[in-house]
């Protein structure tokens, strides 16, 4: 009895020969994909086609995440709103308490008949790259000599000291950052106004405020602006704030490990200040140039007054030798008597020459008259 169905539902090939040719197929397909793309094609217009069914597919996952960054949106637009609001209320109270200051500072001043201590400038700048040298923490930014920066000036941004101008060229400047070994700021504490002056650190991160007594008040959370003391920076600057304070009996000094307030590093707008003080000249430095100076012209007439006094010296030098000169050439004339007789009458004038040199006596003594003895 054969099992072999009928001719009406023969299936063709065999499955394993339809498995062989699909695999051979298969094969062929990913090698001529790999090796000369001939598939990209028919790839781009597959996906072309199917593209609208995969949007429809993702229609519902859309709304749902719509409605979701919807809702996260909203409510962070109203508490980012509140925040603004409460912060320029703020802002606004400061802003005429600073008017009512200011006025009455201008009053005061005028009153005692002060000048303003400083007027200050800025100038925008961007930062354009960082040094070359890995071992400083300096960078470059697209401002020079011709836009009006000065070495020395201050950088700042919108949240503290940046750092300090220390090379000027024709179009750039070069800044070095408050987090550099070799930078330091006079600072002081806004709590106590305890001052000192912060140091950077090789490594860059911290700061380290030094010269800080182990009995001072220093505590973590302190915050530290610019003093102002250096006429450098202006007074009230955000500089850093303290994370540590540790303190040894066997140092006279506290070590206190600060935090810059400013992203350093991450800073790109920034603002270069042009900070004039106006004040007198230190008292002990024009006491100490003026009698530099006085020394100076005391030694000046002293010279002149030893050249005034040797020329008189000189003259009367050489008038008191013109007279000697002149006995002395007299002197032979009235040495030449004819008679020794002559010659007695001559020898009591012998002392009125007395004042004559001792080298010159020989000439005052009378010569025997020529062939007449003794």
């Amino acid at each position: 009895m054969e099992y072999s169905p009928p001719p009406l539902f023969k299936q063709g090939p065999s499955a394993l020969a339809r498995l062989i040719f699909f695999v051979v197929l298969a094969i062929a397909l990913l090698i001529s994909d790999a090796r000369f793309n001939t598939l990209e094609i028919v790839r781009g217009v597959l996906g072309a086609g199917l593209y609208p069914l995969q949007r429809a597919a993702l229609v519902p996952r859309d709304i749902f995440m719509g409605a979701t960054d919807l809702a996260i949106t909203s409510a962070t637009l109203r508490s980012e709103n509140q925040k603004l609001a409460d912060k320029n209320l703020q802002l606004s109270i400061k802003a005429g308490d600073a008017a009512q200051l200011s006025i009455e500072n201008s009053h005061l001043r005028a009153l005692l008949q002060l000048q303003e201590r400083a007027t200050t400038q800025t100038t925008p700048a961007e930062l354009q790259y960082d040094t070359r040298d890995p071992f400083t923490q300096k960078v470059v930014i697209g401002k020079g000599a011709q836009q009006g920066i000065q070495d020395g000036a201050p950088v700042v941004n919108e949240d503290g000291v940046i750092g300090q101008v220390t090379r000027v060229f024709p179009l750039q400047s070069e800044v070095t950052l408050l987090t550099d070994k070799d930078q330091a700021v006079p600072v002081q504490i806004v709590r106590t106004g305890l001052r000192s002056v912060i140091y950077g650190t090789p490594k860059g991160d911290t700061l380290d405020l030094r010269f800080v007594p182990i009995s001072a008040d220093v505590q973590a959370g302190d915050e530290l602006v610019t003093s102002g003391l250096d006429g450098i920076y202006p007074p009230g600057l955000a500089v850093a704030k303290v994370v540590r304070v540790d303190r040894q009996a066997d140092t006279a000094f506290a070590r206190v490990v600060c935090l810059p307030v400013a992203p350093v590093r991450g800073a790109r707008q920034l603002l270069v200040l042009h900070y004039n003080v106006n004040v007198p000249p230190n008292p002990v430095e024009l006491e100490a140039a003026a009698a530099a100076k006085e020394a100076k012209e005391t030694k000046g007439k002293k010279g002149k007054g030893a050249q005034k006094a040797a020329a008189p010296a000189a003259g009367s030098a050489a008038s008191a030798a013109a007279p000697a000169s002149s006995a002395a050439a007299t002197a032979p004339a009235a040495a030449k008597p004819a008679t020794p007789a002559s010659a007695a009458q001559a020898a009591p004038a012998k002392p009125a020459s007395t004042a004559t040199p001792h080298r010159n006596r020989k000439a005052h003594l009378p010569r025997p008259a020529s062939g007449v003895q003794p």
